[in-house]
């Protein structure tokens, strides 16, 4: 995820020392085709991340004044070019500390959500990402993030109560 601009400025006073931030995981789900029909298994939208070459679900960083479905959304569509409804949050947990390769420090607090399929042809949308695309959920493709993997599980879990 880009650094936003809250965040550099705030790094310009405390260096690289942890960071507490909210974030969101966004799983965009399709549960059919373009023809309407229902696909034998549920595909998942999955981006390469450019920093580390691992596969992941969308997230990123909620912006000041941001309510945490608008930032859901909002990284989807910019991310991946895909128009996507948030359908509930599937769980909230401490995504781990996090080093970049700058040797800034965060921990995220994230949010994950099952994010419904809407509309849109997935393309990259910033430097972020090395490639996108629809996957099975069976059928993952590697190298991927483990602790994305849980928070897909909780999106094709319909229905279920959040995870706290």
């Amino acid at each position: 995820m880009a650094t936003p601009e809250f965040i550099k400025d705030l790094r310009r006073d405390i260096g690289h020392k942890e960071l507490l931030l909210p974030g969101v995981t966004a799983v965009v789900v399709r549960r059919n085709d373009d023809d309407g029909a229902a696909l034998p298994t549920p595909e998942v939208l999955l981006v390469r991340r450019a920093d580390d070459g691992n596969w992941t679900a969308t997230s990123g960083i909620m912006e000041p004044d941001e309510d945490p479905a608008t930032t859901a959304v909002r990284e989807v569509e910019e991310e991946t070019g895909v128009v996507a409804r948030p359908v509930r949050v599937t769980g909230v947990s401490n995504h781990g500390r996090v080093t970049y390769p700058n040797g800034d420090q965060c921990c995220f607090v994230d949010i994950a959500f099952e994010m419904e399929y809407v509309s849109g042809i997935p393309t990259i949308g910033d430097d972020e990402s090395l490639d996108i695309g629809w996957f099975s959920a069976e059928a993952l493709p590697e190298p991927f993030l483990d602790r994305h993997r849980p928070r897909i599980e909780w999106a094709l879990d319909s229905g279920a109560p959040a995870r706290l």
